[in-house]
This record gives C-alpha cells, sequence and structure tokens, in this order.
C-alpha cells in the first residue's frame, strides 16, 4: 500500500527565505497562493499583462508582476495557467528567465508528460496536485483542514525536489489530509481519464441521457431533472463520505436491488472497451495531440461550439428554473462567493 505523507513528514521551513512565484490567479491559482502566504511562504503572482486577475490579486495582498519578471525573482515557479496555453507561455517567458538551480512545479503533469515543456537539465521539475478545485483547497484550508494532493518529482537536479514538494504540499494545506506520491505519467493518464470516462463526461452524459429518456417518455422536465440530477449530489456525498458501502446502506432496498440488477445492463461489457479505447488515446498521445491542434490550428471552434450546444440543452434550461426557487443554491454558480 503506498505510504501517505502527513504535516510531520514534510518541513516547511525548507521554503523559508524562497520566492513562490504562482503564475495565473484563477481556480488553483488563487487558493494556493493565498494558503502559501498565510503558511508564511513569500509569494508573488505572475500574470499577462491586461489580466483581470492582476486587481483581485493586488485586492488579496500580493504583488503582481508580469510573467517574465515573476520568473526572474522566483526560487520556485509553479506555473498554473491553462494546459493548452503553457508550452507557448514557457518558450516565450518562463524558460528565458529561469534560474539555474531553481524548481519548476506543476500541479498538471500534462506538458511533461507529452513533451510540450522541456525544462532544463539545471532546475527541479516537480508536481504537487490538490485533488479538488482550487476555493476547495482554500476553503478547507481556512477551515483548518485541506485537501489530499498527489505529488511527484521528474527531475531532481538539487538533490532536494522531494523534500521541497512535500514542503509545498504542506504549505497549501495537502498534507493536513494526505499527500500520496505518484509519477507524471500516472497522474496525467489518471487524471484525463478519470475526467473522460467518470467524473465529468461519464456523469453528464449519464444525467443527460437519463433525462432526455424520461422526457421523451411524457414525464415532466422538471420531474426528470429531480430525479436524475438534483439528486445526484446526496447519492455522491455518501460515496464520498464512506464509500459505495455507505450509500447502498443508506438508500432504500429497492433502490438498491436496482442498483445490483439494472446498473450491469446500463454500464455494460461495450461500456468498459469504450473506457478502454479511451484509455488507450490519453496514453499513446492521440487526446493530448486532438487538444493541442483544437486550440493551436483550429482555433477552439468546435470546443466552443459544444460549450454552446451543452449550455442550450433542456435539462440546463430547466435546472436553472428549478434552482432559482431553491433559495440556498442563489449564489451557486458564483464561485467567488465560495
Amino acid at each position: 500500500m503506498a505510504r501517505v505523507y502527513y504535516d510531520n513528514d514534510a518541513n516547511l521551513e525548507i521554503l523559508n527565505g524562497k520566492t513562490v512565484a504562482v503564475l495565473g490567479y484563477g481556480s488553483q491559482g488563487h487558493g494556493q497562493a493565498k494558503n502559501l502566504k498565510d503558511s508564511g511562504v513569500n509569494v508573488i503572482i505572475g500574470l499577462y499583462e491586461g489580466s483581470k486577475s492582476k486587481a483581485i490579486a493586488e485586492k488579496d495582498g500580493f504583488k503582481v508582476f508580469n510573467v517574465a519578471d515573476a520568473v526572474k525573482q522566483a526560487d520556485i515557479t509553479m506555473v498554473l495557467i491553462p494546459d493548452e496555453k503553457q508550452a507557448d507561455v514557457y518558450k516565450n517567458e518562463i524558460a528565458p528567465n529561469l534560474k539555474s538551480g531553481s524548481a519548476l512545479a506543476f500541479s498538471h503533469g500534462f506538458n511533461i508528460h507529452f513533451l510540450q515543456i522541456i525544462p532544463p537539465p539545471d532546475v527541479d521539475v516537480l508536481m504537487v496536485a490538490p485533488k479538488g478545485p482550487g476555493h476547495l483547497v482554500r476553503r478547507t484550508f481556512v477551515e483548518g483542514s485541506g485537501v489530499p494532493d498527489v505529488f511527484a518529482i521528474y527531475q531532481d537536479a538539487s538533490g532536494k525536489c522531494f523534500d521541497i514538494a512535500l514542503a509545498y504540499a504542506r504549505g497549501i494545506g495537502g498534507t493536513r489530509a494526505g499527500v500520496l506520491q505518484t509519477t507524471f505519467k500516472e497522474e496525467t493518464e489518471t487524471d484525463l481519464f478519470g475526467e473522460q470516462c467518470v467524473l465529468c463526461g461519464g456523469l453528464t452524459h449519464l444525467i443527460q441521457t437519463g433525462f432526455e429518456v424520461l422526457v421523451a417518455a411524457g414525464y415532466q422536465p422538471e420531474i426528470s431533472y429531480f430525479e436524475v440530477c438534483h439528486e445526484m449530489q446526496l447519492i455522491t456525498n455518501l460515496i464520498y463520505e464512506g464509500g459505495m458501502a455507505k450509500m447502498r446502506y443508506s438508500i432504500s432496498d429497492t433502490a438498491e436491488f436496482g442498483d445490483y440488477t439494472t446498473g450491469p445492463k446500463i454500464i455494460t461489457p461495450e461500456v468498459k472497451k469504450a473506457m478502454e479505447k479511451a484509455l488507450a488515446e490519453i496514453q499513446d498521445g492521440s487526446f493530448a495531440r486532438t487538444w493541442l491542434v483544437e486550440n493551436r490550428a483550429a482555433g477552439r471552434a468546435n470546443f466552443l461550439a459544444q460549450r454552446r450546444i451543452h449550455a442550450e440543452h433542456q435539462i440546463e434550461t430547466v435546472g436553472k428554473k428549478l434552482r432559482g426557487m431553491m433559495s440556498w443554491l442563489k449564489d451557486g454558480s458564483d464561485l467567488s462567493k465560495d
């Protein structure tokens, strides 16, 4: 069984006297930067010229620089800009200013694993990846807990990269919950698979298809939404808290029996084969190539069209109306208030 590292395994003092440049101030950027700052680490923010996040970061008490100037000052550069933009920013603004003996850090292994970024041999290359969105990284930290992390060492130029990674994880609150060591390859491939086949692609299309089947059969869209979408949180919370066993213990025997008998008819061997094919396309770089081409050559045309099509689906319009009736969800779509 993999070892889990906690606060006592990480020496935060390793970051004393070091400057951490967090590039990007979105979901992960703001969460990690604020947590590090509260942990006593010297943090600066690097943003592109004209970024709307500059005023927010400055209001939060950070010194903000353009990316190149932030990297010049950094002993640790944490790259938290979107995957599809990292390679160009690295080539033009990070690489020319990266100090020998410094550390280059990521929270997702995509660009290192698929060789879109090839660091010089004289820098540490590490990953600390919280297993949750940035607003939860921040919120749990403030509450006194943390989000579990995984960490990986790709290149240990200093001989201290392992300790730096654990110290960084402690600084953002990860070692409060526990961190596991992985590799850039394992994190990248499993993360993409989880997103595409289960957590995002699998779940959203399962919900949407269930909604379509009920509505086509003549049931009210509002009732259909409640049955296949609204109640999903109740189920996932139970699984999160105590595994599938707690969920099955908590639901009715009728629901549990339907789980056992109908579930395998929905998630069939053909679905498993489709998942295996998706994993193979992640492993051989096919998905990465398609996504990079979509951004660089296609101008995100298909991506933006898919975003519009799914936003206009009936389940979204019905759901928005129903959520508007629920006072406790009034600000649910505004993460700035989370």
